[in-house]
């Protein structure tokens, strides 16, 4: 199941190279944007856990995850 996993996320990375946050030479700060804000994003998901339990997080991380996207500035 890890290797089907894996195989699906490589293979939609190479359909739409927007997945990757590929950028030519000479690119901004997209593709370290999106690791910062996503370990933020980890790190709060990770704090709803703990605090609210497992029901709670079903329903706000993805918002978490959602918001955190909409922050990766377009530069």
């Amino acid at each position: 199941m890890k290797q089907i996993f894996q195989f699906l996320c490589v293979f939609l990375m190479m359909v739409l190279p927007q997945l990757a946050r590929a950028e030519g030479a000479g690119g901004g700060y997209k593709g370290i944007a999106s690791m910062y804000y996503g370990v933020i994003a980890v790190i709060l998901i990770y704090g709803v856990y703990d605090v609210f339990g497992k029901h709670v997080v079903m329903y706000v991380g993805p918002l978490i995850a959602i918001g955190m996207y909409f922050l990766v500035p377009d530069v």
